[in-house]
């Protein structure tokens, strides 16, 4: 398995591609990471390309059944964000280390 990609490591590749300081590189991140938390909870898509898209679902009330017991129980209408990667991303994971290139 890989690593994680975290806020700093991409601060870390703002700061060293765009050339601006450490900390508004964090900034610049923080900012963006921000406007796309907001257009989430709005119910906007949020869609990047050539990564994918971050959508907002509802999902209705329905029944559940507890696996251990077989007890039916219901599960309450809600929200759920769904992430669906682009076929540009797709592609390059298929194609594993020609991605590095």
């Amino acid at each position: 398995m890989g690593r994680t990609i975290t806020r700093a490591d991409l601060s870390e590749v703002v700061y060293k591609k765009v050339g601006l300081s450490r900390a508004e590189s964090a900034e610049l991140v923080e900012q963006v990471i921000d406007e796309m938390c907001d257009a989430v909870v709005r119910g906007e898509t949020v869609k990047l390309s050539s990564f994918g898209s971050f959508v907002v679902r509802s999902k209705n009330e329905r029944i559940g059944r507890n696996p251990k017991t077989g007890v039916e129980v219901p599960i309450t209408p809600r929200k759920v964000m769904v992430y669906k990667a682009s076929n540009v991303l797709r592609q390059r994971v298929l194609d594993g280390n020609k991605a590095k290139k």
